[in-house]
């Protein structure tokens, strides 16, 4: 186990820099800028003292949407000392990670009964980082600062009793390690909920939020990544249109960088991404009660995005009036950040509060550590703002809405059927409280008979 933290090979390091070649620190950009890999951005810093070990006493957790450039900080900071005193694992790879074999690794249980040992995964993985603790506080002593523990992707646990108890029993370790300053521990989240968990009993963690880079880092960037491409110089304006569409995500920038028309390929990530979101909360006037659930999950959503929306004109509408007053220079207008909400507003937007880790999940909304709402990237907003604002949206939408109340009305609302009753026949229910429902039919035609021969007599 302790070879695992050994300078030199390390499997994830390996994988993610295959593609990668070496190159100066210096760039025709900026020469005064460090390079890594694209573009230095400013929570490299601490990131790369984190790695190095220069952090004792915490242990840190970054938390971003999916493509916006974790991984790559954290693969550019181990690629620097060559991973001394770093192992970096995903989600359950502990023991591939850590160099250690666990019992269900070999096949000798199938010729004698079951070791007593042999509890499950929970069990395996505290045996695992019990060991981990004897090497950390070895290592420690020797190198003089604490080994750095990364684990990558932790909101690919399920997010049920299990998966949150796994999270748990990780934290309080890393607790402990920072607390005595062994190991510092590194967690990775594309999503909001393993935070959630982790914050009730969080003493000593550190959070870091990752955003998208800022416009003008993105066009440095989506620049740089076409140049080392070998795909040819570009125009400003294609840079300029190119990132109004797709924003500053870098998993985004690199895909478009690489292609031969940058622009056309934006509009088609644009329209990829508009498919996308429609087949997942696309509305469908006049549903059937059997999809009702699901409509109840896309007409909440819309009523969100459209709140996006109308934040992100109210923006522009600003922006406008402010330049009309002289206030602002229409060559150099400043970058709009994207629109956003408390969680608190978004709640009482959508009318649910169950919904929104959903949509987290899908890569629909994004979450911070303050709890504010806003769009995952600025692709969803402008798929968004191209949806809500087609004619007949609203109609649509208010319909969906409507269909809904009439089904759940339906669903509330009970029939009792009579047979054998006549025309002019009288109904009479009596409800007793708490009790049996009563009913009497009464016949009018027997009702006359029996009145004449009371007469008669």
């Amino acid at each position: 186990m302790e070879a695992s933290f050994e300078p030199g090979y390390d499997p994830a390091l390996e994988l993610a820099k295959r593609h990668t070649k070496v190159k100066p620190a210096t760039t025709d950009l900026d020469p005064e800028e460090p390079w890594t890999e694209y573009i230095r951005r400013k929570e490299q810093d601490l990131i790369d003292l984190v790695v190095k070990g220069e952090e004792p006493g915490h242990y840190f957790m970054l938390l971003g949407p999916k493509g916006c450039g974790k991984g790559t900080m954290i693969f550019e900071a181990m690629g620097a000392i060559q991973a001394d005193g770093v192992s970096m694992f995903f989600r359950l790879r502990l023991g591939k990670a850590l160099n250690y074999e666990y019992n269900e690794d070999t096949q000798t249980g199938l010729f004698q009964r079951r070791d007593p040992r042999e509890g499950g995964p929970a069990l395996d993985i505290e045996r695992a980082l019990n060991k981990l603790e004897k090497v950390a506080l070895r290592c420690a002593e020797r190198r003089g600062k604490p080994l750095v523990l990364i684990i990558n992707n932790i909101h690919f646990f399920q997010n049920d009793e299990d998966g949150r108890n796994m999270i748990l029993q990780l934290q309080q370790k890393a607790e402990a390690w920072a607390a005595s300053g062994i190991l510092t521990v590194v967690f990775s989240s594309d999503d909001f909920w393993p935070f959630h968990v982790m914050r009730k009993y969080a003493s000593r963690m550190h959070v870091m939020s990752v955003t998208d880079l800022t416009q003008e880092d993105a066009r440095k960037a989506l620049t740089r990544i076409r140049r080392d491409a070998n795909k040819g110089s570009v125009s400003d304006s294609d840079v300029l249109e190119t990132v109004d569409v797709i924003g500053g995500r870098l998993s985004y920038l690199n895909r478009v960088a690489k292609s031969k028309e940058m622009v056309e390929m934006a509009k088609h990530m644009m329209t990829v991404e508009k498919g996308w979101i429609l087949s997942r909360i696309g509305l469908i006037p006049d549903c059937d009660d059997d999809v009702m659930d699901e409509q109840k999950w896309s007409s909440c959503s819309w009523l969100l995005l459209q709140e996006f929306v109308k934040l992100r004109r109210a923006q522009e509408k600003e922006r406008d009036e402010a330049v009309a007053r002289g206030e602002l220079n229409p060559d150099k207008l400043p970058e709009l950040p994207l629109p956003s909400m408390s969680w608190y507003k978004a709640r009482q937007i959508m009318t649910r509060a169950d919904f929104m880790e959903d949509l987290d999940r899908a890569n629909i909304i994004a979450i911070d550590i303050n709890h504010d709402v806003r769009p995952d990237s600025m692709l969803t907003l402008q798929v968004a703002m191209e949806v809500v604002e087609e004619e007949g949206f609203d109609d649509l939408l208010n319909n969906v809405r409507d269909r809904i109340d009439e089904i759940e009305s339906l669903h509330r609302t009970r029939e009792l059927t009579f047979k054998d009753v006549g025309k002019g026949d009288m109904i009479r229910f009596a409800l007793d409280k708490d009790g049996p429902l009563y009913v009497n039919i009464r016949d009018d035609k027997k009702d006359d008979e029996e009145d004449d021969d009371d007469d008669d007599d």
